[in-house]
């Protein structure tokens, strides 16, 4: 098998899933004792989240870059960013290291152009919804259609994100009012919705949803396990 490195803790909570997930994955697949040989560099996402809300996205950059590169020397194949806000410096990953960083946008839209779904909501922190560098890879290499909630919504998303999911949080109101949300979005057009943060997976887990659900952790797990099992 390939050694796969993950760059997490951003936060720890989805951080926890990538792991549990990429083990399950190959036990299920080869049987026996067999788990996935895997390399984890876990940020202090304070530091990072810091960064974020001041702009500084080139230190963030350089900081995960280094990080990355550390991955690299250590014997990653390839990386895994655990995380959809901070691909936002995906090229300064990529220009650092010499193996593939496999990205999240990627997997998202492989699993949507395998549904055939072309038009798609995405909540996410602020950053992921309302920047480009998401959306458009979404849009230009994979031709979806992407709808984002109203204003007051996404700052409620991108509240909630913060202040109680990357905290371990998961409150019934706020299930309840991401739902609300994407009875919205469907009745706006959205045929799914991807779940553009790793930590909304874990809010949502096993609710009956008015959308189809693409949870951005599940599939950017199901691409690194293609890649540990070659």
């Amino acid at each position: 098998m390939n050694c796969l490195g993950v760059l997490g803790g951003m936060s720890w909570e989805s951080t926890v899933s990538y792991y549990r997930l990429l083990n399950q994955g190959v036990r299920a697949r080869r049987g026996g004792l067999h788990s996935a040989p895997l390399l984890l560099h876990s940020v202090d996402f304070a530091e990072i989240a810091d960064l974020q809300s001041r702009g500084e996205w080139d230190e963030a950059g350089r900081q995960l870059a280094a990080a990355a590169l550390g991955l690299q020397h250590a014997g990653a194949t390839a990386l895994l960013l655990a995380t959809n806000t901070m691909h936002k410096v995906a090229p300064a990953i990529e220009a650092a290291i010499k193996v593939p960083l496999l990205h999240i946008g990627d997997a998202v839209g492989a699993a949507l152009q395998q549904r055939g779904i072309k038009r798609a909501a995405l909540l996410g922190t602020r950053f992921t919804m309302q920047e480009d560098f998401y959306r458009e890879r979404l849009t230009q290499h994979f031709g979806v259609e992407v709808l984002l909630p109203d204003a007051l919504t996404m700052d409620e998303i991108d509240r909630s994100i913060f202040a109680e999911l990357c905290r371990g949080q998961f409150i019934d109101s706020t299930r309840d009012f991401y739902l609300e949300t994407l009875a919205q979005l469907r009745q706006a057009g959205a045929k799914a919705a991807i779940l553009g943060c790793t930590e909304i997976g874990l809010l949502l887990e096993g609710v009956e949803s008015p959308l189809a659900l693409i949870d951005s952790a599940e599939e950017h797990v199901a691409m690194g396990l293609e890649w540990v099992l070659g």
